[in-house]
């Protein structure tokens, strides 16, 4: 199959989080399976300094954006040493910029304007490119136009007709929500501005009209499928997705296996397998105490956290209940993250009040998160909401046990030990469900209790580095819907045979 990656973000051109890790791996992913994959999205300023040698294509375009018109170029990169082509939407006024979407937590005005354009070059290149597509995967609210123009604009011309259309979200909580006049920056007709299609409590939704006009819609983890169908993780928007569910898929993210891989990582301080953990493990955890100024001490458990220090992360929940551990448990914490501000006084606090047993760092490091990954005995992950997560699937492939909260991506992936699933030899980690510190701390319990045998930690150590996260099943979850979903295409397209 021929398919088309339309994103905003793709490593290492841009990323700020998960859409950029999914767009970055999974057209490798799918190039490897043997289909040509290939991905779109704009020449940001950050996409000169990625690594990679970026070219001119000499294709030139300009497209319609409300009542002017708006040129650009295609510039081409590759991923995969040549095997998938990255074309990128140079138009310097919408994208040179510091930042992709916004600054000093404000978006730019004129993201809708940006992102109207960036859809319409989308389109425009299939035929520029001469792209004779199977499927065009748009992902999130900053291409949501996408299956629209294809549905509305595109859909009787050649080289469109055939193409299936699916939409991914990542995360149903950024909308692309925007006043009702830049519906006239669209291009559509007024018409499809109602509240079955593009409108939204009076505003032009952009994530709404992805999920309204792909044949399908896909987010990244089974659990997060269905609770974007309630009011709590819909954010409005459930009622949209139950009318669709007949053709809403989950499918888990995937990580990559080769740069997490504690036998041959380089960040970290001693190389180990599942055969070798209990040589590597100790002297990766003895190093990470050393790096953060934590006592070396193998003789109490090494708690991890990394990620954005924000509501959604659980850090409502863990500060207390870090705060309290650092008073009455012997237990050690690294915090590695940043994020909003109100969390990161307090967790200073508690690094200078307990310097023996809490260590934090406010940063991003990709160094450092190998190490704890590799140093800690367990990582915490007590989110309020969760589309998938990708650090419990690193701390699996690194034998550090995950303690999470049971929602999205994280209850796909972490099985809670319980007598039954260590008898079935599923059990990988510790889950909770009820949003609380008692839950929490409950949770941390047992999980602390598990640590001091060693024969049941070996055995959850081992179930999870066992387990396959790899880009490659996640590619042939998606190969399975594009195949439905142009099939369908195809079936609709094609008219019955006459009755004789």
């Amino acid at each position: 199959m021929k398919i088309l990656v339309a994103t905003s973000e793709a490593v290492p051109f841009a990323n700020t989080g998960g859409l950029g890790d999914v767009c970055g791996a999974l057209p490798v992913a799918l190039a490897r399976a043997g289909h040509q994959a290939s991905v779109i999205l704009p020449a940001y300023r950050s996409a000169w300094y990625c690594g990679l040698p970026i070219e001119s294509t000499g294709i030139e375009f300009i497209v319609p954006v409300g009542s002017k018109t708006v040129s650009g170029r295609l510039l081409r990169s590759y991923l995969n040493n040549g095997a998938v082509p990255v074309y990128l939407v140079q138009q310097d006024e919408y994208f040179d910029r510091e930042y992709l979407y916004g600054v000093d937590k404000k978006d730019y005005p004129d993201n809708c304007e940006r992102f109207v354009f960036f859809s319409r070059a989308v389109m425009e290149s299939i035929r520029l490119l001469e792209l004779d597509l199977d499927v065009l995967h748009a992902n999130d609210w900053q291409t949501g136009l996408v299956p629209a123009y294809l549905k509305i604009l595109y859909r009787n011309l050649p080289r469109y007709e055939k193409i299936a259309c699916l939409f991914t979200v990542h995360n149903m909580g950024y909308q692309g929500q925007f006043w009702h006049w830049d519906m006239l920056l669209t291009g559509l007709d007024w018409k499809y501005f109602n509240w079955h299609q593009m409108e939204f409590y009076g505003k032009l939704n952009l994530l709404k009209t992805g999920l309204v006009f792909a044949d399908a819609i896909s987010t990244v983890s089974p659990r997060y499928a269905q609770e974007i169908q309630g009011p709590e993780q819909g954010h409005g928007l459930e009622g949209v997705v139950q009318h669709r569910a007949h053709v809403l898929y989950g499918i888990l993210n995937g990580i990559d296996v080769e740069q997490w891989n504690p036998a041959t990582d380089p960040f970290i301080a001693a190389h180990y397998t599942i055969e070798s953990i209990d040589e590597g493990k100790p002297l990766c955890k003895a190093a990470l105490q050393q790096e953060v100024g934590l006592p070396q001490r193998s003789d109490i458990p090494l708690i991890g956290f990394i990620g954005r220090l924000t509501v959604q992360k659980g850090l409502k929940l863990l500060i207390p209940v870090m705060k309290q551990w650092a008073e009455e448990t012997d237990v050690q914490w690294v915090v590695l993250g940043f994020g909003e501000e109100e969390f990161h006084q307090p967790l200073q606090e508690l690094a200078r009040q307990y310097p023996d047993r809490v260590a934090v760092r406010l940063e991003f490091s990709t160094p450092l998160s190998h190490r704890i990954e590799a140093g800690a005995d367990m990582l915490v992950m007590p989110s309020l909401y969760e589309p998938c997560g990708l650090n419990q699937m690193y701390s699996h492939r690194y034998g550090t046990v995950p303690i999470v909260r049971a929602t999205g991506g994280l209850a796909d992936t972490v099985v809670d030990t319980t007598p039954q699933t260590l008898a079935a030899g599923t059990a990988n980690g510790f889950c909770f469900v009820e949003y609380s510190t008692q839950a929490l701390d409950e949770a941390l319990r047992r999980a602390c209790e598990a640590w001091r045998q060693p024969a049941l930690w070996r055995q959850l150590q081992t179930t999870g580095m066992r387990q396959d996260w790899s880009w490659a099943r996640s590619a042939r979850e998606y190969i399975r819907v594009y195949e439905e979903i142009v099939a369908r295409k195809r079936a609709e397209a094609t008219p019955p045979e006459s009755m004789s």
